[in-house]
């Protein structure tokens, strides 16, 4: 049995790691594993390599991906995805491992539905799979960004200041809440539950009375623009301030032993599902257990995971 793995979408702490479980999964069990370079547009270029033991030595604590990855508008078209299909039936491939996150789940689902086996392993800092409690890389970004929220609070209470942060996950708030929980956030603006100019302005101003006037203010990315929000509370407050955007520096760096084993659970469960014939499953993480559903159960559509409101009103 041949069956391939690619990276797609944006790349992932712990990546590695599971490319690492998945090669070592597949060799244990009699496989021929092939790794495809750069995401889709690779799968339609047919530039595979095959994987053995010593293409993942020493990978498991490196963060990004050894197998490169891409956006490939082309798979997006139906000629595309033929292409595709005809790179793996070449490789006879009749399985095919994708890790990454929404947008790569759904060309699994795709490529599923033209007779390919897949499988989906979750694979994004933003953590926004709505099936699964935490995507490989969620952990180690989480901890990249506590870390410079430590370093942005020694700043801020030295200088009695306020410092905007701004994190990724896109429509997704749980790198707010979570960093904001763990590392001592005043305020916090999700896309689930987006505050005003005044809300933010009304906060601040509150904690400043009360005589706390270093703050930190964490939103997720694309809600505001942040200059724009600096200035607002700067003139209604008359108060100086600073706005951060952590941007790419959250998204490297070596991954955390939780994504690690995390990543190894789920590629092995991945490479069973295969041998067991499956097709369209996303394998997750769900009350400490590994799990696998099926594509359709999971909504990939859209970007609708709840934030766990629970924990948000604490920092109300």
């Amino acid at each position: 049995m041949r069956i391939g793995i690619l990276t797609s979408g944006g790349d992932a702490p712990g990546m590695n790691s599971a490319i690492r479980a998945v090669v070592k999964s597949a060799i244990y069990n009699n496989m021929k594993i092939f790794g495809v370079k750069c995401g889709y547009r690779g799968l339609i270029e047919g530039n595979l390599i095959k994987l053995n033991f010593s293409s993942v030595d020493n990978i498991a604590e490196k963060g990004g991906t050894v197998l490169k990855t891409s956006r490939c508008p082309e798979f997006m078209k139906e000629d595309g995805r033929k292409k595709a299909v005809d790179t793996l039936k070449k490789f006879q491939i009749s399985g095919l491992i994708v890790l990454g996150g929404n947008g790569s789940f759904k060309g699994a689902e795709k490529l599923s539905k033209l007779g390919i086996n897949t499988i989906g392993l979750p694979g994004t800092i933003d953590n926004d799979l709505n099936y699964t409690n935490y995507c490989i890389g969620f952990d180690t970004t989480l901890n990249t960004v506590l870390d410079c929220i430590k370093r942005i609070k020694d700043t801020n209470s030295s200088h009695d200041k306020t410092t905007i942060v701004e994190v990724m996950g896109r429509y997704c708030g749980d790198l707010a809440l979570y960093s904001a929980l763990a590392g001592g956030g005043e305020i916090i603006s999700t896309p689930e539950r987006k505050l005003s100019f005044d809300d933010i302005c009304e906060k601040l101003n509150k904690n400043i009375l009360s005589g706390k006037k270093d703050n930190i203010i964490i939103i997720t990315e694309r809600m505001y623009d942040i200059e724009k929000l600096q200035k607002y509370i700067e003139d209604k407050l008359n108060i100086s301030m600073r706005g951060t955007v952590l941007g790419f520096l959250q998204r490297g760096g070596s991954p955390s032993a939780f994504d690690r084993l995390l990543a190894g659970k789920m590629g092995v469960r991945a490479v069973q599902l295969l041998l067991d014939g499956c097709t369209g499953r996303a394998v997750g993480i769900r009350d400490n257990k590994i799990i696998d559903v099926d594509f359709k159960d999971i909504d990939i559509e859209n970007h609708n995971k709840k934030l766990e409101y629970e924990l948000l009103n604490m920092l109300l």
